[in-house]
C-alpha cells in the first residue's frame, strides 16, 4: 500500500509571490479549474533521462489540452533546443490495453495516464523503444518510428537489452526476445499459461516490494535471469468490476494475509531459451524474491531473498553456470520490527557493494567489501535514495534529510572519507535527483510550498547548468492568475504522548480578528510510505480549500517513514493505535488556537487514511465534527500478505493483532457524521472492505453517507470525475461541519 492523498501531482519549486494588485482577485479558484487543463502546477516533464552520450535529455510531457496524455520529447543539452520525438496521437492506435497491462499501470500509479508512459534508450543512444497502446515502436532521433509488434494481447515489461542486441518483452505469460536489428520475436520461455507466469513480477512484488519486472539481462546479453511464478496456491477472489454499462467479474488470485503466496523460482538461460539453469533459492519455498541484479562483469547474480515474516534478508551470490548460491551477508530486524526493502544499493566493478541499511536505527549507506563493512553516512537522519556513483573517483551522490526532517536534499560523500558529507542543493526546498551512468550530470527536481516543481540540469557539484523546466509562476503560467489568493504554509511541532516530536503543516485563510475557522484535517498515517509533511509544493487543491474558508492541516504520526526505525516501529502489531493518538494530539493542538473553531474540525483520508477515518471516529468520538473515508481497509485479513504481515504478523499465529486493528466490527458504534467513498472496480483495496463496514452500520441503524464510483479502481479521478468526487466531499463537509449551526 502506498499513499493516496488528494489525487494531486506533488511538485517542488520556489519563487516570490507576485504583488496582489498584479493578479486576479482571491477566490477565483474553482474545482473545475483545479482539475482542468492545463495543469495549474505547470507542465511537468516526467521520466527524464539522459542519452548515453549526454547530448540529449528526453522526457514525457503532458499535452496542454489533455494533461493525462503524454508525448515523448527531447532537448539538446548543448543548444537547449526542444522537439517532440513521438506524438502519441499520431503513432498510437487508441487500442484498449490488456487487463494485465491495466493492472500493472494501477500498481505503478499511472492508471489514469494515456499515450506514452515509459520508454527505453538503446545502448548506442541512436534509438528509443516506445510502448504505445499495448504495442512496441522503435523511434530514431529524427522522429521516425518503426513498429516492432502488432498483436492483440499486448507486450509487458519491454526493454532493450544492455548490449543492444534485443528487444525483450512478456506476452501471454512468456518471455520473448526480438533482434533489435530486425526479425521476428522468438519465445525465450514456453511454459507460461494458466497459473504459470515467466518474466513478470507477481502482484505483491509490484504493489508492495517496488519490483516491477521479472527478468534481468546480463550486461553482455549472453544470459537472462527469468522469474517463474505459479499462482496455483493463491486463493481465488471473485472481484466484480462494476461499471456504468455493466459488470465484469474477474477470478483474481489475491494473496490475502495469512494465505499462500505464489511459488517463485528463478532460472538463468540464453536469449533463445536454451541452457536453462535453476537458481538455488534455498529449502524454504515460502520466501520473497525481493531483488535480482547482475554484477557489472556478468560473472554472478546478486539475489535478495526475504523471509515470509520480513525479519531476515539474505544477499545471495549466484553462479549463473550452475545456479549454486552462497550467502554474502544477512540483514536481520529487531524483535518487534521488520526490514524495509530499498533500491539504494549498487554493485561495484571492484566487487564491493554500496548498500543502504537500517542496522543502526536509521537508513544509511555502507560499503561491503570482502566481508567487511564500512559505514559511509551516520546520524539521526535517513538516506532516502542513492542517486549516482563515480567508482573511479570513489564518490557517491544521495538524497536525505540530514539538514531538516522536512527537506530532502542532495548530498555527496567520498568512499575514502566516510561521513564527510557535502550538501549540493539549496535549503528551503524538497529535492529529488537522478544521474547519468558516467556520473557527470544530474537532473534535479525541486519544489517548495510557494513554487510548483522545477527541474534543472546540473554538473556533478550540483551547479545548475540549464533549466529544463523553470516553471516560474509569472505571467503566462497557469497558476499566475491565482497568486493573490495563495496563502503561505506554516510548519511546527508538538509532542506525542511519549514525548516524541511530531511535525505538522498548516495553511490558513487571511485571518480576521475574532473570527474562528473550520479545519480540513487531512491524514494518511500509514507505514511504509514517505512522509506527508514536507517543504514541498502541495498543489492547488489545498489552496482551493483555504479559499473556501477552511484551514488546511496535516501531521505525521508515529509509524510513518523517514524518521528512523524507532519512530516507525511503534506501529508493530498495533495498527490503529499510535496513529490515532498522534492525530488526536494534532486535533487537541488545533483546539488551543484562538482562530480555530474547535467544534468544526473535519478529517479526511484515502486508503490507509480511509482506514484511519474509521478508527479515529471509533476511538475518539466527538473529537471530529465529521470524517471522510476513501477506499478504506476495514479488515486487514482482506489485504495482501507482504504489506499486512510486515506490520501485523501472520493472522494464523497472531489473530489478536488483526482483531484489534480491524475497523469494521466497531463501525456500528460511530456517532459522528461519516462519508464513505469507494471505486467499484478497486483491485487493490477490494470493495468488500467498505461493504463489510457499512453492513454493520446498517444492521445497527447507524447513519452514514456513501458515494460509489462505477468502473473506478483505487484511483478515483480524471476529467469530470475529480470535480464530482471533491464536490461530493465538500458538499458533505459544508452541510455537516462548515455551515452547521452550533
Amino acid at each position: 500500500m502506498r499513499a493516496w492523498l488528494l489525487g494531486l501531482a506533488l511538485a517542488s519549486v520556489g519563487s516570490a509571490v507576485m504583488a496582489a494588485d498584479e493578479v486576479a482577485k482571491p477566490g477565483d479558484l474553482t474545482l473545475a479549474r483545479v482539475f482542468g487543463n492545463p495543469d495549474l502546477s505547470g507542465a511537468q516533464p516526467r521520466a527524464l533521462k539522459l542519452s548515453p552520450d549526454g547530448t540529449l535529455l528526453t522526457f514525457l510531457r503532458p499535452r496542454a489540452d489533455e494533461k493525462e496524455r503524454l508525448d515523448l520529447w527531447a532537448r539538446d543539452t548543448r543548444s537547449g533546443a526542444e522537439r517532440m520525438l513521438v506524438d502519441s496521437k499520431k503513432v498510437g492506435s487508441g487500442a484498449e490495453l490488456s487487463e494485465a497491462e491495466k493492472m500493472q499501470r494501477e500498481r505503478a500509479r499511472i492508471g489514469g495516464s494515456k499515450g506514452i508512459v515509459a520508454y527505453n534508450f538503446a545502448p548506442d543512444g541512436k534509438s528509443i523503444l516506445v510502448p504505445i497502446d499495448g504495442d512496441l515502436f522503435l523511434a530514431t532521433l529524427d522522429g521516425k518510428t518503426r513498429r516492432l509488434t502488432n498483436t492483440p494481447g499486448g507486450e509487458l515489461n519491454p526493454v532493450v537489452s544492455p548490449a543492444g542486441g534485443y528487444v525483450s518483452f512478456v506476452r501471454d505469460q512468456n518471455l520473448y526476445a526480438q533482434p533489435l536489428a530486425g526479425g521476428d520475436a522468438r519465445a525465450v520461455t514456453t511454459g507460461g499459461g494458466g497459473t504459470v507466469h515467466f518474466g513478470e513480477a507477481e502482484f505483491v512484488a509490484q504493489e508492495e516490494m517496488h519490483r516491477s519486472t521479472g527478468y534481468w539481462w546480463s550486461p553482455d546479453d549472453r544470459f537472462i535471469a527469468v522469474e517463474r511464478f505459479d499462482e496455483a496456491p493463491v486463493p481465488v477472489f471473485t472481484r466484480a468490476a462494476i461499471g456504468a454499462s455493466g459488470t465484469k467479474t474477474f477470478e483474481q488470485r489475491y494473496p490475502a494475509a495469512g494465505t499462500p503466496n505464489v511459488l517463485v523460482e528463478l532460472y538463468v538461460m540464453r536469449p533463445d531459451g536454451s541452457g536453462q539453469v535453476k537458481v538455488d533459492l534455498g529449502r524454504d519455498p515460502d520466501i520473497y524474491l525481493a531483488r535480482v541484479d547482475w554484477t557489472p562483469d556478468g560473472s554472478a547474480l546478486l539475489v535478495q531473498r526475504e523471509s515470509r515474516d520480513q525479519k531476515t534478508l539474505d544477499m545471495l551470490r549466484v553462479d549463473p553456470a550452475t545456479g549454486k548460491a552462497t550467502v554474502l551477508f544477512t540483514e536481520k530486524s529487531g524483535a518487534r520490527s521488520w526490514l524495509n526493502l530499498s533500491d539504494a544499493y549498487r554493485p561495484m566493478k571492484d566487487g564491493s557493494l554500496i548498500w543502504r541499511s537500517e542496522r543502526d536505527g536509521f537508513g544509511h549507506l555502507y560499503r561491503f567489501d570482502k566481508g567487511r563493512w564500512t559505514q559511509l553516512t551516520k546520524g539521526s537522519w535517513v538516506v532516502t535514495n542513492l542517486v549516482g556513483v563515480d567508482e573511479g573517483k570513489g564518490r557517491l551522490w544521495f538524497t536525505g534529510n540530514k539538514d531538516d526532517v522536512l527537506e530532502q536534499q542532495l548530498y555527496s560523500v567520498d568512499i575514502a572519507r566516510p561521513n564527510q558529507i557535502t550538501r549540493l542543493t539549496e535549503r528551503g526546498w524538497t529535492n529529488g535527483a537522478t544521474m547519468d551512468a558516467a556520473a557527470t550530470r544530474l537532473i534535479v527536481s525541486r519544489s517548495n510550498p510557494n513554487q510548483p516543481s522545477q527541474v534543472f540540469l546540473a554538473d556533478a557539484t550540483g551547479k545548475r547548468l540549464d533549466w529544463i523546466n523553470e516553471n516560474a509562476v509569472k505571467a503566462g503560467h497557469p497558476y499566475y492568475p491565482y497568486l493573490a489568493s495563495h496563502q503561505p504554509t506554516q510548519f511546527g511541532t508538538i509532542k506525542a504522548e511519549d514525548g516524541t516530536t511530531l511535525y505538522w503543516e498548516m495553511i490558513t485563510p487571511k485571518l480576521e480578528p475574532g473570527k474562528k475557522y473550520p479545519v480540513f484535517f487531512q491524514h494518511y498515517g500509514g507505514p511504509g510510505t514517505g512522509q506527508q509533511v514536507t517543504r514541498g509544493w502541495q498543489g492547488a487543491l489545498p489552496q482551493y480549500l483555504v479559499d473556501q474558508g477552511w484551514i488546511f492541516f496535516q501531521i505525521d504520526n508515529r509509524g510513518s517513514y523517514n524518521r528512523g526505525k524507532a519512530f516507525e516501529d511503534h506501529i508493530y502489531h498495533a495498527m490503529g493505535t499510535v496513529e490515532v493518538q498522534d492525530q488526536l494530539a494534532g486535533a487537541n493542538y488545533l483546539k488551543t488556537l484562538p482562530f480555530v473553531d474547535a467544534t468544526k474540525i473535519a478529517t479526511y483520508g484515502w486508503s490507509y487514511g480511509g482506514y484511519m477515518s474509521f478508527k479515529m471516529l471509533e476511538k475518539t468520538p466527538g473529537v471530529y465534527a465529521a470524517a471522510v473515508s476513501g477506499a478504506p481497509v476495514t479488515d486487514w485479513q482482506l489485504y495482501d500478505t507482504h504489506y499486512t504481515e510486515r506490520y501485523l504478523g501472520d493472522p494464523r499465529k497472531d489473530p489478536k493483532s488483526y482483531t484489534s486493528s480491524a475497523a469494521w466490527a466497531q463501525a456500528s458504534e460511530i456517532k459522528d457524521p461519516l462519508l464513505v467513498i469507494h471505486g467499484m472496480s478497486d483491485d487493490n483495496v477490494f470493495l468488500d472492505n467498505t461493504l463489510k463496514a457499512v453492513a454493520e452500520m446498517q444492521k445497527a441503524d447507524t447513519p452514514f453517507e456513501m458515494m460509489l464510483y462505477p468502473g473506478y479502481t483505487h484511483r478515483v479521478g480524471g476529467p469530470g470525475v475529480s470535480e464530482h468526487l471533491w464536490g461530493t466531499i465538500l458538499d458533505f463537509l459544508d452541510r455537516k461541519v462548515k455551515n452547521k449551526a452550533k
